[in-house]
């Protein structure tokens, strides 16, 4: 499906919490694009949901795109931009979730099921965390170090879906916490004709300089293109 250079829409809209590493973000991906041969289009508007406007895209990149949980007039896939959505996955568009995009559309359960769960909490702070890489054979982990501690900020999810392909995770207890399983940050699934591809990091602006976080992105970003 994806051309000879992959058209990408990064889409940053919040109308909850703004984080303030959306506008970071957008410059690491629009670099990880040039380095890559992917045009990035950069936008905020969801008047993209509208008409054909997704026609022109091979995927999508949701970057904390945050709405409010009891507010249903805060989300704006709405209508018509719904079914815009859907038929883009239907035919194949690439997907990925970057942190915020599970703290949205909270009133459209299809939307959580695309990414895979839904925000609940996080501990305070941003601690450092102990991440282990759980499948290094994807290729959106592949060649990444497979341990490592790193600051963010750390979700735990609710409507988890545990048939998604489980790619990393981080130890509770070294942020803080009591319980003992790891807890999901990196995931992928097919879902509905689309790959879709969903990270949990990426709150704080120092993500985007991570290198270790910037490859994992820009390798979940080829494999949803499946280059």
């Amino acid at each position: 499906m994806a051309q000879d250079r992959p058209n990408v829409l990064v889409f940053s809209h919040t109308t909850g919490w703004r984080h303030s590493s959306i506008e970071t973000g957008v410059e690491a991906l629009a670099r990880l694009g040039a380095e890559r041969g992917i045009d990035i289009v950069a936008s905020e508007d969801p008047a993209l949901f509208d008409g054909d406007a997704l026609d022109g895209f091979d995927a999508i990149v949701f970057l904390s795109t945050t709405t409010e949980e009891d507010d249903p007039a805060s989300e704006w896939f709405v209508g018509e931009r719904r079914k815009k959505l859907q038929d883009f996955v239907h035919r194949g568009g690439g997907i990925v979730g970057i942190h915020a995009a599970a703290d949205s559309h909270y009133g459209w359960p299809w939307f959580g099921r695309l990414i895979g769960a839904r925000f609940a909490r996080h501990p305070a702070g941003t601690p450092a965390g102990h991440v282990t890489v759980t499948d290094p054979d994807h290729p959106a982990t592949a060649g990444l170090e497979p341990e490592l501690t790193r600051i963010d900020e750390w979700y735990y999810f609710e409507d988890f879906d545990p048939t998604v392909h489980l790619l990393a995770v981080v130890d509770p207890q070294s942020i803080g916490e009591s319980d003992v399983n790891p807890n999901p940050m990196s995931w992928s699934h097919e879902f509905e004709g689309a790959r879709v591809f969903y990270t949990a990091m990426g709150h704080t602006e120092e993500s985007y300089a991570d290198p270790w976080l910037i490859r994992h992105i820009a390798q979940g970003l080829d494999w949803v293109l499946q280059r």
